[in-house]
């Protein structure tokens, strides 16, 4: 799963500042990836010109859009009763329409439509442009469906409406779909080939974030990494590019470098990375820009050379520890986290053990961690059977999430005792008396509020931590403010 699903954000209903006042109704449900929350204020946005105001009741909502997530099973069973309960609601407000969004569109477009008659519209990742006439076709009261995946990156020149942001850190898209046909992920087949976005209007979005006080931003893709623009297209249709067009192409650690550059206090994030396609530059870059922020999110899944194989991910073990040896010796403070996936079909207990070991080596700072759940139209649906029984795969699940967690109190108690800067993001969930905010290697801090507020960059003083969370006092502001 290379996309990180925050379980606390699930199921989150959109909400802008009313802007038309001529009483349409939108309520937008968003699930799965820090992708989809970022398309669904490209919708919010799209819809806004459309004279849609969010809200947050079903019951008044004239439109209910529900942006969906194909990567575990659970996350399409939770769509499925929401779906439900808006035809019941839609008995009593039979005007209201009802649209699945996203990467669960993609896949089971003809069975919403026609086999269930649940939704009246279905849109896939890359066709939000063409909503306000798929509206228009059901409000005439045809079904409609586009889902048709571009060549093009397709958001570009749509500026997302920030949505329920804390007006601290944002999310910039730069690459939408992924040629990495890992066997266990649908993403290829539900978001479409790799297509990069024009740096111009990368860099506008980013200079505009700044422009309105953002003091973070995250550059989203599937896979960063292999960022690449040589005047629009697919990624892998590089190769039949002129040659001017491969000499003035701008790659990722180019683009961190621009981004970096125009806003230097700024602090610079992205989301997700691949080890295939983390090249030395991208370190080096990170390493040279001190906003850069000091952590990457480096999915493994497995790390036994045998079941990467069966996964189709293109590095080995050795390489994977080569590029973790890479990034120690340029930046010995990074923080490193994980996405692992446990009982993939014929893990032995030697393989599980080999992920013990990869983790032991690399000591991750956290982790995202899951049993494999086989997904309808991947490879390994089709070629590999799902032979690895539940209660094996739940208690080696256990046993990487043990170690995870002995692995996550090494890496926060490192802290103690050092100053940190923080990035003040909001109140603490625990105590209204105290601030939370994020360090460069993204581990969460507390302290007391005193007279900070959120958007300040403070030092923190590390006293106290727990296995996720680091605990302390502001001693001023950082050079940042």
């Amino acid at each position: 799963m290379e996309k990180i699903i925050d379980e606390k954000q699930q199921g989150n209903t959109l909400v802008m500042e009313p802007k038309t006042g001529n009483g349409k109704k939108l309520m937008i449900e968003s699930y799965g990836c820090q992708m989809n929350f970022s398309d669904s204020e490209i919708v919010a946005s799209i819809l806004a010109k459309e004279g849609f105001d969010t809200t947050q009741s079903l019951e008044e909502a004239d439109l209910v859009l529900i942006n969906t997530c194909s990567i575990r099973d659970k996350a399409e069973q939770t769509v499925r009763k929401r779906l439900e309960k808006y035809n019941a609601v839609k008995k009593i407000n039979p005007g209201m329409k009802v649209g699945v969004l996203g990467c669960m569109a993609e896949r089971l477009k003809a069975q919403f439509l026609e086999e269930e008659k649940i939704v009246d519209l279905v849109v896939g990742p890359d066709a939000y442009k063409d909503l306000p006439n798929l509206i228009n076709e059901v409000e005439e009261g045809r079904n409609a469906v586009n889902v048709i995946l571009s060549k093009d990156e397709t958001y570009g020149d749509i500026s997302p409406v920030r949505l329920q942001s804390n007006g601290v850190s944002a999310f910039v898209s730069i690459t939408r779909g992924c040629d990495n046909m890992c066997t266990f992920c649908v993403v290829p087949f539900t978001r479409g080939r790799e297509r990069s976005r024009d740096p111009q209007s990368i860099m506008e979005e980013v200079n505009e974030l700044a422009q309105k006080g953002f003091k973070e931003i995250t550059l989203l893709g599937q896979n960063v990494d292999s960022y690449l623009w040589y005047g629009g297209g697919l990624k892998k249709d590089f190769k039949n590019a002129s040659e001017m067009q491969k000499a003035t192409a701008t790659n990722f650690a180019a683009l961190l470098r621009m981004v970096a550059e125009a806003h230097p206090k700024m602090r610079v994030r992205f989301s997700t990375s691949n080890p295939q396609d983390m090249t030395l530059d991208v370190i080096e870059a990170m390493a040279k820009y001190p906003n850069i922020c000091k952590y990457i999110h480096l999915p493994v899944q497995s790390g036994s050379d045998r079941i990467l194989k069966a996964m189709n991910r293109l590095h080995t073990r050795e390489e994977y520890f080569e590029l973790i040896d890479n990034i120690r010796k340029l930046m010995p403070d990074c923080a490193i986290s994980q996405d692992m996936i446990t009982g993939f079909p014929t893990e032995t207990e030697e393989d599980h053990q080999d992920t013990l070991s990869l983790m032991e080596y690399v000591k991750y700072d956290f982790g995202f961690m899951f049993a494999y759940s086989e997904r309808p139209g991947t490879m390994a649906a089709r070629k590999l059977e799902d032979d690895v029984p539940e209660e094996v795969k739940k208690r080696r699940l256990t046993e990487i999430v043990n170690l995870q967690q002995q692995h996550s109190h090494f890496r926060t108690r490192q802290f103690v005792g050092k100053t940190v800067e923080v990035l003040i993001e909001k109140e603490s969930k625990k105590s209204d008396a105290h601030w939370s905010g994020r360090t460069t290697q993204n581990t969460v801090a507390v302290f007391p509020k005193e007279q900070y507020k959120i958007g300040d960059f403070v030092n923190v003083k590390i006293n106290d931590c727990t296995s996720a969370t680091l605990i302390g006092e502001a001693v001023g502001y950082s050079e940042n403010n």
